[in-house]
């Protein structure tokens, strides 16, 4: 029950020194996002990558450091709690024409679970649902910057548009030939709108700053003509580094667009104001795509999590099914498990390894941190990093139990923390990753629709040997990739490989990886004579970090279909030279181009430089 009144001066302290916190956070990590611009113009990769790795930690450094000044200047923890109902009513007012309400409130709920040691979003003195509404920030806020510019052109005068719209991000460094591009974006344009017709008032709109990521930068736009919407990207990139920029390709449609922010990929970097402006913006174009990936890919990845928790519980309010161990080979180091209704699965570490395994549960969370602050380059699957989350005990599987219990005793609880009755479960631990068809199982499918038997010419045989043939080429593009971001897979079974909805294999499984340059690449020693020949046990010294690549063979090529077309495509991925050329790359510095589109988007101009890894 919320008090009457408002008589509590320390409950407004409190609020005005959490708000406080909030802003100084979100002014750095904007400050860290318009940054990307300056490091884009003067080529500074390794500059980018860094400042994508430290922008992850700001939120957990800022809230660590609100929680510490209240509980220093206002013993927090200490208040009571009708203090408490008072500090978020009062932080409710300070929201009134804030331009990131929904930021802020998460905030709030970081900081007071911190302080209040709850762990559940069964609880008064938190925001369990937003109490602003972001839908009309912008209007009646003359002083904000608006979140997008709207051009009005002639149908004839496209490429004149694309130039002034380029030219309005005053990006410091010449293009090769503006005029070229535009006019390559505006055909492209007109090969996409095939057919229709461009009414007299059509429009175009484009978000106000640019989106860095890697080495690219990105004009996101649609095109609105009377009722119908055509979403855009722009890639820019420098075709002589710090010297000269072009446009790379043109990206239209939904389906580009989801590619571009795909879950696989590292955050963007880009300045806004009003970030929930941005995602409703985006919404628009990619209206597939839930709001908390559109706010993971946009680098506010606690507002994700914020919101897919509370999708995540309106889905079980909603649903009927189990969860239950998830199908598909179990994994040695973690626990899966799903909810058949749900799109996503659950990652727990278990509490034993065997021998084969020399890790710990430390080390095994190191591997995932590595990743979330590492450039996925669309080949590593992002992950939502939960503690203390409860579920209904009646959701769950019985066997389920049983194989928590039995390999994850320490990660598990089952109580009434409320006192209604209600058993719940509790697990301390969990990743959250969404659901892919795993490799194996996509390739075995295709084995028994036949796949494999040349002599069967049916049409489903067909359909099952070009999965087969698109399956095994997509695992050695995603490992090439991979290599190209300084990742070394480890265990690089098909099974730690899944397949998601665009047809893009995506790598799972990071108990394994290390960097390609911690890795000492070796070719097998000859062997010192017949007895060595014939033994089954290595008879050469192998140390902690060395890797044969000729040893993947026998482990991943057992299928003659899969070894004939690994070997057209891929046979270099066996050799040691392949992973040592890379390595030595990436230890001279050089950073290497890995796209979000195809191939055969990319603008076919001499000026490109051909030699790089498409995604």
């Amino acid at each position: 029950m919320f008090p009457q009144r408002l008589d509590s001066t320390l409950a407004y302290d409190i609020a005005k020194a959490m708000m406080d916190g909030f802003n100084r956070h979100y002014r750095l990590f904007r400050t860290e996002s318009a940054r990307a611009k300056h490091r884009f113009e003067t080529a500074d990769w390794h500059g980018q990558q860094r400042a994508q790795r430290e922008r992850i930690e700001f939120y957990d450094l800022r809230v660590r450091e609100a929680s510490t000044r209240l509980e220093r200047e206002y013993k927090a923890g200490e208040q009571p709690m009708d203090i408490w109902q008072q500090v978020k009513l009062h932080y409710i007012g300070l929201l009134v024409n804030h331009h990131q309400p929904e930021l802020a409130e998460t905030f709030f709920n970081s900081v007071t679970t911190k302080i209040l040691h709850r762990t559940h979003f069964h609880n008064d003195f938190i925001f369990v649902r937003p109490a602003v509404s972001t839908e009309y920030i912008e209007d009646g806020e003359p002083e904000a910057r608006p979140t997008y510019r709207a051009y009005y052109p002639a149908a004839a005068a496209m490429p004149a548009l694309i130039q002034q719209m380029v030219q309005d991000f005053d990006l410091r460094l010449p293009f090769e030939d503006l005029p070229r591009d535009a006019a390559l974006v505006a055909q492209a344009l007109t090969r996409v709108l095939g057919e229709v017709k461009l009414r007299a008032n059509f429009q175009v709109q484009v978000l106000t700053n640019l989106f860095f990521r890697n080495k690219g930068a990105y004009i996101v736009g649609k095109l609105i003509n009377g009722f119908t919407e055509f979403a855009f990207a722009l890639p820019i990139l420098h075709v002589r580094p710090g010297e000269q920029l072009a446009i790379d390709a043109a990206l239209f449609g939904e389906d580009d667009l989801l590619m571009l922010f795909s879950f696989a990929r590292a955050y963007f970097m880009v300045d806004m104001e009003i970030p929930s402006g941005y995602v409703q913006f985006l919404r628009s174009m990619m209206p597939r795509k839930p709001r908390n990936e559109i706010y993971n890919a946009l680098g506010l990845a606690k507002q994700g999590k914020t919101l897919f928790y509370r999708d995540f519980l309106h889905h079980l309010r909603h649903s009927s099914d189990k969860f239950r161990i998830a199908p598909g080979i179990k994994g040695m180091v973690m626990l899966v498990f799903d909810l058949p209704s749900f799109p996503y699965v659950f990652k727990v570490i278990k509490d034993y390894y065997p021998p084969q395994k020399d890790t710990t549960r430390e080390q095994i969370k190191g591997k995932y941190l590595l990743v979330k602050q590492h450039d996925r380059v669309g080949r590593m699957a992002d992950t939502l990093e939960y503690s203390e989350v409860a579920f209904p005990r009646q959701r769950f599987d019985d066997e389920l139990i049983a194989e928590i219990e039995k390999f994850a005793p320490s990660q598990l609880e089952i109580s009434d923390r409320d006192g209604d009755g209600q058993l719940e479960v509790i697990i301390k631990h969990v990743y959250i990753e969404r659901r892919m068809i795993p490799l194996n199982i996509y390739l075995q499918e295709a084995f028994d629709a036949g796949g494999t038997d040349p002599a069967n010419t049916s049409p489903a045989a067909q359909r099952a040997r070009e999965q087969i043939e698109r399956g095994v080429i997509e695992y050695g593009n995603a490992i090439k990739d991979l290599v190209a971001a300084n990742i070394f897979p480890g265990d690089m079974l098909w099974k730690n490989f899944g397949i998601t909805r665009h047809g893009k294999v995506v790598f799972y499984d990071y108990d394994e990886i290390e960097y390609i340059t911690d890795c000492n690449f070796r070719k097998v020693p000859a062997p010192r004579n017949e007895e060595d020949e014939m033994s089954g046990e290595v008879w050469y010294n192998v140390g902690p970090k060395d890797v044969f690549p000729e040893t993947f063979g026998p482990f991943l090529l057992g299928n003659p279909a899969v070894r004939s077309i690994f070997m057209k495509h891929h046979a270099d991925l066996l050799e040691a030279a392949f992973w040592q050329a890379h390595k030595d790359r990436v230890q001279a510095g050089h950073v290497l181009d890995v796209f979000p589109y195809d191939r055969e988007k990319r603008f076919a101009l001499a000026s490109r430089v051909a030699e790089r890894f498409m995604a």
